[in-house]
Formats: C-alpha cells, structure tokens, sequence
C-alpha cells in the first residue's frame, strides 16, 4: 500500500508518517519509481508507534525498542527485552519527577489565588 493508503488506514497523517521514517520507526520498501510501499505489518507498527507516543515516549526512546514490541491483539506488548525495561523505568521515573514537580507548581499557584481572593475580599469591604 502507498503512504495515502496507510494515512487513511490508520488515521495518522503523511508527513507525520514520513517524520516517524526520518526517525528510524517506519522502514518501507520502496518501489522502482521510488514510492514507498508499506504492509499490513507496518499498518500495525504505526499504530503501537502512536499508543507508544500517547504513554509520553519520545521517538527516539521508541527507536531505541520498538524492535522489542510483540503484538497483543492490536496493542504493543513489551517483551522481554532488557533495552526496552530499562527505558520503559526511565521514561517512568521522570514522568513521576514531572508530574511531582507540576504538582509543587499547582500547589504554589493555589496559595497564590487564595491569598489573592482573600486580599480581594478585604478591598470589596472596603468600598461598602
């Protein structure tokens, strides 16, 4: 199938298909006029690629392992791959030291809006 096939099939768009080639994800063949040519395999790499990207890895950490993703029933199963652990913990500490740090942030940000409405509130007094 041709990129426009594989764009509609599984709704990512041609330049972001092309982009996840430039990256190393995507390897289509390519046919004698240079066009690429993808399989039903690829159908499904592209769509462990985007389930890989909405869990908040990088392209290039799903470079890195995506030889590593065995098909479950249409979602990426990790294997046993070492390479894959070890990244899969990584990106998960720093998506816990993230989210603990935009916690901190909100919680910062709150004390600041309500010392905001309760300076607010003696003003509103002020003026009856």
């Amino acid at each position: 199938m041709r990129i426009g096939t594989l764009a509609r099939t599984t709704g990512v768009n041609q330049r972001l298909l092309r982009y996840y080639e430039e990256q190393g994800l995507l390897h289509p063949a390519r046919d004698f006029n240079g066009y690429r040519e993808y399989t039903d395999a690829d159908v499904v790499l592209v769509r462990h690629i985007r389930q890989l990207l909405a869990a908040g890895l990088p392209t290039a950490v799903i470079a890195e392992f995506l030889h590593c993703i065995d098909d479950d029933g249409g979602k990426p199963a990790p294997s046993l791959c070492p390479i894959m652990l070890e990244q899969l913990e990584r990106q998960h500490a720093r998506m816990s030291e993230e989210i603990a740090r935009l916690q901190s942030s909100q919680d910062a940000l709150a004390s600041l809006l309500a010392a905001g409405r309760f300076d607010r509130q003696g003003e509103d007094r002020l003026r009856v």
